[in-house]
């Protein structure tokens, strides 16, 4: 993963917004494919991996914000 300097609210939004789209884009479709095919055990596995996705990528930002 790339490290991006964010030093304005811009910067952030920017961020936020390409990281959502890439977040939406690798997980978003199987949770599509599940409800589309009405797979339940799909919606439960393709719902925790894209919480867990969003998840991850606010601790990314969390530690980047927190100085070691």
């Amino acid at each position: 993963m790339d490290t991006v300097e964010i030093t304005t609210r811009s910067d952030f939004a920017m961020w936020a917004i390409e990281r959502a789209q890439e977040i939406v884009r690798s997980e978003g479709s199987a949770l599509a494919l599940a409800a589309r095919d009405m797979d339940e055990a799909g919606l439960k596995e393709s719902g925790a991996a894209l919480g867990k996705a969003i998840a991850d990528a606010m601790l990314e930002v969390f530690d980047g914000l927190v100085p070691e």
